[in-house]
């Protein structure tokens, strides 16, 4: 049985399409919040390689 409504992811809509950095959120990409977003990155690469 199929779907009756399929959405699409909406960086794909009309053909167009976002790079990564594009979808973060606006405060992640934010020169600002830098130092706060590789803190995070760090803290779950470490938690990776803990596993």
């Amino acid at each position: 049985m199929q779907a009756s409504l399929r959405e699409g992811i909406p960086w794909y809509d009309h053909g167009r399409k976002m790079t990564v950095v594009a979808r973060l959120p606006a405060w992640m990409q934010q020169a600002k919040n830098r130092d706060e977003v590789l803190r995070a990155i760090a803290r779950i690469h470490a938690s990776l390689l803990r596993s």
